[in-house]
């Protein structure tokens, strides 16, 4: 008599635990996608630096405020100063970028 009643209530549970586990899988799939953010930029530089590019260098978006971009400026700065195993190369364009942003670079491109 227990039997058949142990069977039903497997069944049962067996049947609620895969309810759970499609509805999981539905709001699983339902959420949205998280966007991808790149810690540093990676590519090659563009002969006259854009303000684009300049904010990709900064890691800043390009209506940054001028704070905003004198801190992302020293953020980048102090991981690639030549006097801490930096690149002299890399140190200039982190300033030309600080300067494009700031509006202050001669002869580059900015979209102002």
């Amino acid at each position: 008599m227990a039997a058949p009643f142990l069977a039903g209530l497997a069944v049962a549970a067996a049947a609620l635990a895969g309810r759970y586990g499609i509805q999981a899988w539905q709001a699983f799939k339902a959420r949205p996608p998280k966007p991808r953010v790149r810690r540093f930029y990676n590519g090659g530089f563009q002969p006259t630096m854009t303000r684009r590019e300049a904010a990709l260098i900064l890691g800043i978006r390009e209506n940054a405020t001028a704070d905003k971009v004198k801190e992302a400026h020293r953020r980048v700065m102090v991981a690639n100063h030549p006097d801490a195993g930096g690149s002299h190369y890399l140190a200039s364009k982190i300033n030309e970028a600080k300067d494009v942003m700031l509006g202050k670079a001669k002869g580059s491109a900015s979209a102002f």
